[in-house]
């Protein structure tokens, strides 16, 4: 087979290229990736970043923080009662908009496809209880084992207990009317 084109030609090295530079000025121009939106409002970008969160109330340096009292060490330390200076707050809504957005709850995420749904509703009305026919069954496209429905109808049965109890309790009748 023959060779692509481009590939055999050798290519050059530019000498007059300061790659250094290049490099300095695009980690310069990145500025910090921000994930918590208060924070991302509230930042300047004249500042540092140690700057920035103090302004803010939190800490640059967990360690510093909250440092691990030296008793916990085994050594004991004479007090004079001094506290280090504390730093001035001067953005304390971050924090405090921080601490609302973490003590709401949490949504539940638990839902399944609607096709799964249909599909565990359809195998329990034809066939109830017995999952080797399920197996079975031409609807079961994805050829699932009977462990396998098994576990998918126990799934459906954890995400939405009430709705699976009202379909068995409609589905009673129906087969006493049939007997």
């Amino acid at each position: 087979m023959p060779k692509a084109k481009g590939k055999s030609r050798r290519h050059k090295y530019s000498y007059n290229l300061n790659r250094k530079r290049l490099y300095r000025s695009a980690r310069r121009r990145a500025a910090p990736r921000i994930a918590c939106s208060h924070i991302r409002h509230a930042w300047d970008p004249h500042k540092s970043v140690a700057q920035n969160l103090a302004e803010m109330g939190l800490a640059e340096d967990p360690n510093k923080a909250v440092p691990i009292p030296k008793k916990l060490l085994g050594m004991e330390v004479e007090s004079d009662g001094q506290q280090p200076g504390k730093k001035i707050v001067r953005k304390p809504y971050v924090v405090n908009e921080m601490e609302l957005e973490a003590s709401l709850p949490e949504k539940k995420s638990n839902t399944l496809s609607r096709d799964l749904i249909d599909y565990v509703r359809y195998m329990i009305q034809n066939h109830g209880e017995n999952y080797k026919e399920m197996a079975r069954d031409e609807k079961n496209y994805y050829q699932d084992t009977p462990k396998q429905i098994k576990r998918k109808i126990n799934v459906y049965k954890n995400f939405y207990p009430e709705e699976y109890k009202s379909f068995i309790a409609s589905l009673k009748p129906e087969k006493m009317e049939v007997q």
